[in-house]
């Protein structure tokens, strides 16, 4: 996902105009596109690629079908959902995992995923391996961050221990253990085979 202002190019110098969280979440909810915010100022999500789109339908349902089999009290959910990560900043990742009652239908953000989401793409790289990789850290319930590169077939997973520590390792193939929240998602059913 490239990170682009209203009407410009990626990462376009920023406009004058600075949203809050809040005064941007009311804005968003009735502003047609897709869009996040960045230490205040808003930036227009770019289209996906088709193999980008497949990618994030894939882990999603790796993620749902993994919290049914273990019959975890948590839900998968696809983008158009957003991450609070502080009072400037909410991103949308391609999909993540929360525990607990079931969120309100009308609620547009989460603020306690456990798992969070993001198919990388050329555009992207930069910004998901530094800025969000940074902020989706800094949201306390947030365990594992998983980086799915598609053109690589291998998901970089960060995870984040009790004490506080994060350690990172590269997957091509095999299975992903995330716990918690207790889920296992094949490697292989994130890549299926055209």
């Amino acid at each position: 996902m490239a990170l682009r202002q209203p009407g410009g190019d990626a990462m376009e110098q920023p406009r004058d105009l600075r949203f809050t969280a809040e005064a941007f979440i009311a804005w968003a909810i009735d502003e047609p596109g897709r869009y996040e915010l960045v230490d205040g100022v808003v930036y227009a999500m770019a289209s996906e690629r088709v193999a980008h789109a497949r990618a994030k339908a894939e882990v999603y349902m790796s993620l749902r079908a993994g919290i049914a089999a273990r019959g975890l009290g948590c839900e998968a959910l696809i983008d158009g959902v957003a991450v609070k990560i502080d009072d400037a900043s909410v991103f949308e990742p391609d999909a993540l995992v929360r525990c607990g009652p079931a969120a309100p239908g009308d609620a547009v953000i989460v603020d306690d995923p456990v798992i969070v989401v993001e198919v990388v793409s050329p555009s992207s790289r930069a910004i998901d391996t530094g800025m969000k990789l940074a902020g989706y850290f800094r949201v306390p319930s947030v365990r594992h961050y998983l980086i799915v590169d598609t053109a690589g077939r291998l998901v970089i997973h960060y995870r984040r221990d009790e004490e506080g520590a994060i350690a990172v390792r590269i997957v091509g193939e095999g299975v992903l253990a995330l716990d918690p929240p207790g889920i296992e998602i094949a490697v292989a059913d994130i890549f299926p085979r055209s």
